[in-house]
């Protein structure tokens, strides 16, 4: 794969994008400067910032991981978004490992973006889900009769608490010997609850390749999975631009992306990943997550066997040993009774069970700066690492992005805590876009204008380089696999028979 020249755009603007060819990482704005040059004194700076207990740090009681959900006094300081449910976070990391995976990438040496590949196919086509297709990736499919080679494999939940109380059989991805799932992307197993609508989605095709059979009465299997495919991918890009960029980007920002098209994100054959992005704009998810969830409800009635804990805990919290098979935290890689999703929690299915993620601002999850499984000699925490990758890649500042965009500065006084770091005029990217939702984007509800345009760019100009994606085929088209003209996530996970009636 090589690069290709970028086309100046003319005046003393910066070129907007820089071309290159399917797989690559590149760069929305090639000729801005790094927000500052590498050294040992910014290294421990940024260190210092995304530490934890530092200024990033709510500190979030770990102890209490039901009163993280239940008790409003312990949100004070890491509040709650009352616009996303606690699923879109969890939808969000499924959609960033759809569209990148980049194995090769180090904390500690500068790199070129043009010369690391990214070993995902930057569009939004759920090869993390069909890997190669059922000839190339057959052990990712079913290949019993009733599967015949073009449903995907799922594996019971053993257990009589993996029973749900309306008589529902619960099921995981399915494993090897050792606990790793067979899937398309290891990642996609991080934790229990992207695995689990990992899960949903291969069931989901499961289901519409039932649909196809009936509706077309077609016997083929090549023919039923390739019309199943499109159908599922085309529902999940419908999803991703009518219900996912609107609550994360703003009504207003995707319309004058979807209307008035693209300004910065341009390519001349095929889309690459702009580190912008990858670095920097998409990473406002992490600000999301909450530190505790309530995974299910158990399979009694009074909810007695509820499973409530910490996303991620090293042991030093609830999880007395969280290398056991069922620790007391919701990590990904197990299998066990109470290891499943009850997703009434996380999207809104009308019940007012559903629980909100947290806002888009400068405040992680105190689980997150003590990830697990990290060698000792890296940081450990996620603000750290994200803040290194500034240096990694050379990203602009947020000021210069946002002057690049014409949009808006943040002033020294919106980032008055990073003065004693002097990076409050020349903020990386990551960080600034963070604030800037807190500050402009109707207090962390959603991105600003910089973080906003970013993200929906790329989503957009991803599915509009896919020639098989349905902006491009059809961009009049209605999903068909629910009766309202609309289809969300809600639609999905009943589609896909995930959805108990507790």
């Amino acid at each position: 794969m090589t690069r290709h020249g970028y086309m100046p755009l003319g005046g003393d603007n910066p070129p907007r994008s820089i071309y290159y060819d399917q797989g690559k990482f590149g760069r929305l704005f090639p000729s801005l400067p790094a927000f500052a040059m590498d050294s040992p004194k910014l290294r421990e700076a940024l260190k210092e910032i995304g530490k934890q207990g530092g200024i990033m740090d709510p500190k979030d009681d770990l102890d209490d991981p039901i009163g993280l959900i239940t008790n409003p006094a312990k949100n004070v300081d890491n509040p709650n978004n009352p616009n996303l449910t606690a699923g879109n976070t969890f939808l969000g990391q499924f959609l960033d490992h759809d569209m990148t995976f980049d194995p090769t990438s180090s904390l500690e040496r500068q790199q070129d973006p043009e010369t690391i590949a990214n070993f995902r196919t930057p569009v939004l086509e759920l090869d993390n889900l069909y890997g190669s297709g059922p000839n190339v990736s057959p052990y990712l499919y079913d290949q019993s009769s009733e599967g015949g080679g073009i449903k995907f494999l799922v594996e019971l939940i053993p257990g009589s608490d993996a029973v749900s109380r309306d008589g529902k059989l619960r099921f995981d991805l399915p494993r090897n010997s050792q606990n790793v799932a067979l899937i398309g992307d290891p990642r996609n197993d991080e934790n229990l609850i992207v695995s689990q609508l990992h899960l949903a989605f291969l069931k989901f095709h499961n289901a519409v390749v039932d649909h196809v059979k009936s509706k077309t009465g077609w016997t083929h299997p090549g023919e039923v999975f390739a019309e199943a495919q499109r159908l599922v991918r085309w529902h999940y890009q419908w999803i991703i631009v009518h219900e996912f960029l609107p609550a994360i980007v703003g009504n207003k920002t995707l319309e004058r992306v979807l209307t008035k098209g693209r300004k910065f994100y341009n390519w001349r054959n095929l889309p690459f990943i702009p580190v912008e992005f990858s670095v920097a704009a998409y990473r406002f998810g992490h600000s999301q997550v909450r530190p505790s969830y309530r995974a299910n409800f158990g399979p009694k009635p009074d909810n007695s066997g509820e499973f409530i804990a910490l996303i991620f805990d090293d042991g030093k919290h609830t999880s007395p040993n969280p290398d056991a098979a069922d620790p007391n935290d919701l990590r990904g890689g197990k299998r066990a009774a109470r290891r499943f999703i009850d997703w009434q929690t996380f999207f809104d299915f009308g019940d007012k069970r559903v629980r909100p993620n947290k806002k888009i601002d400068t405040k992680l999850s105190s689980v997150l700066f003590d990830l697990p499984g990290i060698p000792g000699a890296e940081p450990q925490s996620l603000a750290q690492r994200n803040l290194l990758r500034h240096l990694t890649f050379s990203v602009p500042s947020g000021q210069r992005v946002a002057k690049a965009m014409s949009e808006d500065i943040l002033s020294p006084e919106d980032l008055a805590d990073l003065k004693p770091y002097q990076l409050e005029t020349r903020t990386p990217l990551w960080f600034y876009i963070l604030r800037e939702a807190d500050v402009l984007g109707k207090d962390g509800r959603h991105l600003g204008p910089v973080g906003g345009r970013i993200v929906a760019e790329v989503f957009i100009g991803l599915l509009e380089g896919d020639r098989l994606s349905y902006l491009r085929q059809d961009p009049e088209w209605k999903p068909t696999l629910s009766n309202t003209g609309t289809f969300t996530m809600v639609d999905l996970l009943k589609f896909a028979g995930v959805v108990t009636n507790l």
